[in-house]
């Protein structure tokens, strides 16, 4: 059993939990600089990709020294932790589990040791070989639950050969989603898989160089950045600068829904910002979808930036109609039943002077089960809204990802099931209307056949072999 944080959580309906994000990476090589203090602010940029743990490794060139725990970045360090992590190269991670409970055990970096010396690893994505891969494992080595531990351990075994040599020979036979930063004593390293489904960038600071899922972890920490880390790409970085790579040829698909709700909007992907990207999916959705209405509201803070994007488009008024709770955090404590039937209204809640009588559009980025958008919908008529218009600026979310999002299972995802009439009926909005795929992917003005749209159209770029992929696929052979 997990402590509680005595925070109210977003989950506040464990009937509707949302997708849960990928997992942040981030990894600096500094000598000279306090490394884990940076890691600590690069992990809190990155927080809203994991928030079921947090860790950081460093080294000071002899030995690796990991501390890490259930929670978020800030309920897991501080001042005087940092303090005690001193070193020249860092890695972190903070987490959402994909491939593995959400446990201490499992948490991040993930630290294997041998006689010749250690190695700390930090995973963003998803595997889908997972089980074949942990095969290769020398028995009674490791009783590996996560696709890290798998991938760490086996980066480990030979330490007969360099990490660099080991990486480059073992990643070729590595199949899914992987963003990794991971570093021995002296060397930080970074890959990234052959698709790019997840972001990595390499930034560089006055005397170092820095790793990490997103862009806005480079500015936080004061970072420049360099330039996205290459599908296929493996690279080296010590005193002698960054050297790069190739371990496979790149066939790039980048995860569509990075745009629509994983990345944050100061966030650059591919040389354009994810607001941009976004404000203009919302002008899209007016244009594909539009409706006679008073005033177009978001739902706080996801669909903020499409709203924009609409109201631009449309002509009508943008406001705000729902206010959010920014205290509601994450928490282990179960919602008693009057809160449950509170529901929503803890973390948002009406601006009833501004949409009574009013004809509302509402902007979301997505629908997952539909009963964050059904409380919403209820609780705006409450307030006394006239109409209630409902506009997504993604498709109709019908396929589960195995990539390293934690989505419902197909069944579980209303647009498995329904059709949009029909998931309009259930929320009880006036009106629905979704953003096509080809409306989202023109946006992000990236090719269609560079992207990963998996979780819309139910294409996966690489093969999937269902007995051998989920969340509990390793423990589940123990």
């Amino acid at each position: 059993m997990l402590k509680g944080d005595g925070q109210l959580s977003h989950d506040l309906d464990p009937r509707d939990r949302p997708p849960k994000d990928a997992c942040g990476v981030f990894g600096v090589w500094a000598p000279g600089e306090e490394v884990s203090k940076l890691t600590y602010y690069g992990l809190y940029a990155l927080q809203h990709r994991g928030q079921e743990s947090a860790g950081i490794a460093v080294s000071e060139g002899s030995r690796i020294l990991v501390y890490k725990d259930m929670g978020l970045v800030a309920q897991v360090f501080d001042e005087s932790i940092l303090g005690t992590l001193r070193g020249h190269l860092a890695v972190g991670h903070c987490r959402y589990s994909t491939t593995g409970s959400s446990v201490w055990e499992n948490a991040q970096p993930t630290l294997s040791s041998t006689e010749e010396g250690g190695l700390a690893l930090a995973h963003n994505g998803n595997l889908i070989n997972t089980p074949e891969l942990s095969q290769r494992l020398a028995p009674g080595s490791t009783r590996a639950t996560t696709d890290t531990e798998v991938l760490a351990s086996l980066l480990a075994q030979d330490r007969s050969q360099p990490i660099e040599d080991a990486a480059a020979e073992l990643l070729p036979q590595v199949k899914g989603a992987y963003s990794l930063v991971f570093m021995d004593e002296r060397t930080l390293y970074a890959a990234r898989d052959p698709q790019g489904i997840r972001p990595l960038v390499l930034g560089r600071l006055e005397r170092g160089w820095v790793v990490a899922s997103e862009t806005a972890a480079l500015d936080i920490v004061g970072a420049t950045f360099v330039r996205e880390i290459e599908p296929g790409e493996l690279l080296t970085i010590d005193e002698r600068g960054v050297r790069s790579r190739k371990f496979a040829i790149a066939e790039p698909k980048g995860c569509l829904f990075e745009y629509v709700y994983l990345a944050r909007p100061d966030t650059t992907i591919a040389g354009r910002g994810v607001q941009t990207t976004r404000v203009e999916v919302g002008r899209v959705l007016a244009r594909e979808h539009p409706v006679e209405a008073d005033l177009v509201i978001p739902t706080p803070e996801s669909g903020t930036p499409a709203a924009v994007g609409y109201a631009e488009e449309s002509g009508i008024p943008y406001g705000q109609g729902l206010v959010k709770n920014s205290y509601v955090g994450r928490t282990f404590i179960q919602p008693s039943q009057t809160i449950r039937q509170l529901g929503i209204r803890l973390k948002l809640n009406p601006l009833k002077e501004v949409v009574a009588g009013k004809r509302l559009v509402v902007v979301d980025d997505s629908i997952v089960r539909g009963n964050t958008q059904r409380a919403i919908v209820k609780m705006l008529r409450e307030a006394g809204a006239r109409e209630v218009h409902v506009r997504i600026s993604s498709p109709p979310v019908a396929w589960p990802c195995f990539y390293g999002i934690d989505f419902a299972t197909r069944a579980e995802l209303i647009a498995g099931s329904l059709s949009v009439e029909e998931i309009r009926a259930s929320l009880g909005a006036d009106s629905l209307g979704y953003i096509s795929l080809e409306g989202l992917t023109a946006a992000t003005t990236i090719p269609a056949d560079r992207l990963c749209r998996a979780c819309f159209d139910g294409v996966y770029p690489i093969a999937i072999d269902r007995d051998n992929v989920g969340k509990y696929v390793l423990e589940a052979k123990l």
